[in-house]
């Protein structure tokens, strides 16, 4: 299982404005920090993970069984899920 901690992170907007960017950890929305590492409540399917990615404003993962997880920040598409949504907890990504 995947652990984390840290700090939500903040992002620019068009306009400008800096935008707190909370629950960014994978431990779903309420948890802004985390001090020590910490177990991330979803498994990853079940699977092991064998490589794990982590950026400012978001996180990526391989498991075992091959499958790319990402969480975090969703702007501008960057976590692979054909949307601009922020994922709170690891998303399997369905298709390159």
């Amino acid at each position: 299982r995947l652990s984390s901690c840290g700090s939500g992170a903040e992002a620019t907007s068009e306009e400008g404005d800096e935008e707190e960017l909370p629950g960014l950890l994978g431990h779903g929305d309420g948890v802004p920090r985390l001090e020590t590492p910490t177990r991330l409540p979803s498994s990853l399917g079940g699977e092991r993970a064998v490589f794990v990615a982590a950026a400012r404003t978001f996180s990526c993962s391989v498991s075992a069984d091959d499958a790319l997880w990402s969480w975090g920040y969703g702007a501008e598409g960057r976590l692979g899920h054909g949307d601009e949504e922020d994922q709170r907890q690891p998303k399997k990504i369905e298709a390159f």
